[in-house]
Parts: structure tokens; C-alpha cells; sequence
């Protein structure tokens, strides 16, 4: 297909006697966030690695770019590819500049660039470049590391980034942050993002679709709003109602939109204004007073919720 840029066509992989993968087809579109869920062992990392040939299927084929990936040339193929650790793996040795800097100068870009490169790449995830750049990263807290491995990722921007749980090992402010750091730059750069979690909740938000995985098998394929609201089977449906069973206040509005709960509008609505880190008690808030509130997605994107919308979700997951 003409818009698909990763597809799967049967693909197992196998370590001695365990089939870690298996039979496993799907595709991924340019300029989607596509999310593999699933507990540990269910196979989501082993089907991330097999991407960029750090592990290699014992059956089936991967395609890139609709030519095999195994027919690349192993450092051509990673060069186009973006990759996240939950371990941050910047180099010590380098300073923050240099880490960012790295693919492009592998790359071969022009270095003459690359002062105002690092400079508006810093700038954008709010990061002072005069501060920063120069600093080494032992000096850089857990979150700022991953903040530059983010980086660095996207630097080049590669026709793809492969993100393996970027964020479990931080603390929930942290990770929230840079769920929207990678939301934000998903969106400005149209970038193509197969993210790895054990999170329902994290691949609500991020997902434009879901793969849910358990042991080794990829039980379903959908938008958010689908496998959430129509699941293939009983375990689809309790791993996202586990994920619904927090405060509902406490869910964040980002998932109304998913769900379809709000509309798009061309301006604000309302004297009041949330945005999407807002939550539901937040929301309620505001609309004791007034019937309807606008959403902030970007700079010039709203969505409208309304009273009323508000209120049927969360009687449809209190009755759920």
C-alpha cells in the first residue's frame, strides 16, 4: 500500500524453544503513532527490535519503505531510524550538544548548521541551549537525559522512531511531560512513531492506533476508541477497563477526544479555556458555570466539550 511504510507478513521469532513472536502481520502508516501494548513476555519489544535488525525473524518478512528489510544494508536502515531507550543511552563521554549531533553528523550534514540546530532543538523542549548544550550528562537529572535521547532521535528527522517504554523508569510528572514533549513534536514533524508500553493509560494518549500483544500474538488492531469501546475478546476488554478504573475525575481530557466525546471548532468556545494535561475535575469546574469549554490541542486547534458530553462520560465508565 501506497501510504504504509513498516508491514509485517507473517513473522515468528523463536529463541530455542520459545516462540516469542508469532505469526504476526500488521502495518504501520506514515505519520502515525502506532502503540504495542501488552504485559511483559507478550512480545511487543522482540516485534520493535526485529524494525531496525536488532533482532532478526526466523520466519516471515518485514518490510520498510516496501522493500525487505533484510535486503538493506544494516547501517543504511538504522541511519532512517529514530531509537528510544527506556534505558538512557547518552553518551558520556559527549556533551549534550554532541549527543543531539550525532546521526546528523553521521549523516553527513552540513556543520556549518548545526549551532542553530541545537540551538531551536533545545528550544523546543524547553531547554535553555545557552545553559545546556556544553553540559555533559552526568550533570542532567533522569528527565532531562531523556529529554536530549528524545532528541537525538528526531534530530535528523528520520523517516521513523522506535520508542521502547522512553518513560516508565520516570516519575509521573516527568513522564507526563514527555508524553506531551513527544505528542507535540509528533505533530509538528508528521513523524511516523511505533511506541512500545505496558501502559494502557500511556497508549491511550499517545496511540492514533493500538496493537495489543499478549504472548507473542497480536490480539487486535484499532484506533483507541475502538479498542476500548468494541475489544476482540474478554482480555482486551479487562486490560482497558483496569486502565478506566482510577478516579474518573482523575482521566485526563485527552482521552474524551480519543473517544469521540468532543468536537472539532474552528475558535474558543467559551470564556474558559483547558488544556489537554487538564483533567476531569478540572473540566467539572468549569462547567457548573457555563455550559460548554474549549480544549486546547496546539497553538490554533480546539476542541469543544460540552456539559452534557461530559456527563455521559463518565456515566458510560461508571456503568461500564
Amino acid at each position: 500500500m501506497e501510504n504504509t511504510l513498516i508491514e509485517f507478513k507473517n513473522v515468528q521469532k523463536t529463541f530455542g524453544v520459545k516462540n516469542a513472536v508469532k505469526n504476526l502481520s500488521f502495518s504501520v502508516n506514515n505519520g502515525e503513532f502506532f502503540v504495542l501494548v501488552g504485559a511483559s513476555g507478550s512480545g511487543k519489544t522482540t516485534t520493535l527490535r526485529m524494525i531496525n535488525e536488532l533482532i532478526r525473524p526466523t520466519d516471515g518478512d518485514i518490510y520498510f519503505n516496501n522493500k525487505r528489510i533484510k535486503d538493506y544494508n544494516e547501517r543504511a536502515l538504522r541511519l532512517q531510524m529514530g531509537y528510544v531507550l527506556q534505558q538512557i543511552a547518552l553518551f558520556p563521554n559527549m556533551t549534550v550538544a554532541q549527543n543531539v549531533m550525532l546521526i546528523p553528523s553521521l549523516k553527513k550534514f552540513d556543520k556549518r548548521d548545526f549551532p542553530k540546530l541545537i540551538n531551536r532543538l533545545l528550544s523546543d523542549v524547553d531547554l535553555d541551549a545557552q545553559s545546556y548544550r556544553d553540559r555533559m550528562p552526568n550533570e542532567l537529572s533522569g528527565g532531562e537525559q531523556q529529554r536530549i535521547g528524545i532528541l537525538r532521535a528526531f534530530a535528523a528527522q528520520p523517516k521513523i522512531v522506535l520508542m521502547d517504554e522512553p518513560f516508565s523508569a520516570l516519575d509521573p510528572i516527568s513522564r507526563t511531560q514527555l508524553q506531551n514533549l513527544v505528542l507535540d513534536i509528533h505533530h509538528k514533524l508528521q513523524s511516523t512513531i511505533v511506541f512500545v508500553t505496558h501502559d494502557m493509560d500511556e497508549a491511550l494518549k499517545l496511540g492514533d492506533r493500538i496493537g495489543v500483544m499478549r504472548e507473542g500474538k497480536l490480539l487486535q488492531v484499532g484506533t483507541p476508541k475502538e479498542v476500548v469501546q468494541h475489544p476482540v475478546n474478554d482480555f482486551v476488554q479487562k486490560l482497558f477497563e483496569n486502565s478506566m478504573s482510577h478516579d474518573v475525575y482523575d482521566v485526563l481530557l485527552r482521552k474524551l477526544n480519543v473517544l469521540g466525546y468532543m468536537k472539532s471548532v474552528e475558535n474558543s468556545v467559551g470564556k474558559t479555556k483547558l488544556s489537554q494535561d487538564d483533567t476531569i475535575r478540572d473540566a467539572l469546574s468549569v462547567l457548573t458555570e457555563q455550559s460548554k469549554v474549549s480544549v486546547n490541542i496546539d497553538d490554533s486547534r480546539y476542541v469543544e466539550l460540552t456539559r452534557d458530553n461530559l456527563f455521559r462520560f463518565i456515566s458510560d465508565y461508571r456503568n461500564h
